[in-house]
């Protein structure tokens, strides 16, 4: 596989930094994860406005203009023929003088096979358990994993696939993904504070618009609970349907309507920038 770093395409094998870069002595970088599908960046202006607006946030400048990284991608996507991908760009804290302090950062950018989950557990939906904690800069998209790895022995010894954020019964999202609950009166919620903005989570509400009620809100952990449908969106889920809640049932336990829909919609939207995408290729 081809990678980028800095300036320069190398193979991955021989892409690397030195060992004081801040990301490597503090965690400190910013990243962002897009992907393909038929050799087609999908959304990728999207994912490069929020890519730059996490790296403005943690005062990190790239070298790159936001058109320059869109090449980039582009080029490497060329490179590496991979149909059904996912492309990781990350910005790191740069070599820091005192291990502290953000220098001039390093751009890498890495490709890999990706696949999605499958029809199977669409259908039958996914058990969560939940945790108090809140991110930090949760409006940043930053490689601090530190508490959703740590808590993955939990998850499996409760045979769980992932973990739902609260504080103060304020519910916000998952280490990797956005929420939404669908009421027992048929409304979409979605949290609107103290979360990453989700790609995936964006153009499900562009696709909502004038077909659901939904609102962007306060979300209460006893609304989830009690929920019709919950559901996680993110870049390699789409939409995960989620049928347990720690040990509350949702639903009948299995994929419900409005994500059955919502999930139908998204994959044609997905298929419409293809088939365009392909359309004037051929042009």
């Amino acid at each position: 596989m081809i990678a980028f770093v800095n300036q320069h395409f190398v193979e991955e094998k021989n892409a690397v930094l030195q060992v004081g870069d801040l990301a490597l002595q503090r965690g400190y970088a910013s990243f962002d994860y897009l992907r393909s599908r038929n050799n087609i960046l999908l959304f990728v202006d999207d994912y490069l406005k929020r890519f730059f607006n996490s790296a403005a946030m943690l005062h990190l400048q790239p070298k790159q203009t936001k058109e320059e990284i869109k090449n980039i991608l582009y080029e490497l996507n060329e490179k590496n023929k991979l149909a059904e991908s996912g492309i990781r760009l990350i910005l790191t804290g740069g070599y820091s003088f005192d291990s502290y302090e953000p220098a001039e950062p390093n751009l890498i950018i890495l490709q890999q096979k990706i696949q999605l989950p499958p029809p199977e557990k669409f259908n039958a939906g996914v058990k969560i358990i939940t945790h108090e904690y809140q991110r930090d800069l949760p409006e940043v998209k930053s490689i601090n994993y530190l508490m959703g790895i740590w808590l993955q022995q939990k998850i499996k010894e409760q045979k769980a696939a992932d973990v739902l954020y609260y504080n103060n019964d304020l519910v916000s999202e998952f280490p990797r993904a956005n929420v939404f609950i669908v009421t027992k009166q048929g409304t979409v919620v979605t949290p609107s504070e103290n979360i990453l903005r989700g790609i995936t989570r964006m153009q499900l509400l562009k696709l909502m618009k004038d077909k659901f009620p939904v609102e962007e809100r306060t979300l209460y952990l006893d609304e989830v609970r009690c929920a019709a449908e919950v559901f996680m969106t993110s870049t390699t889920k789409r939409i995960l349907p989620i049928g347990q809640v720690d040990d509350k049932i949702i639903g009948d336990g299995k994929a419900g309507p409005v994500a059955t829909l919502l999930n139908k919609m998204f994959v044609d939207r997905e298929e419409q920038i293809v088939n365009k995408a392909e359309t004037v290729k051929i042009i």
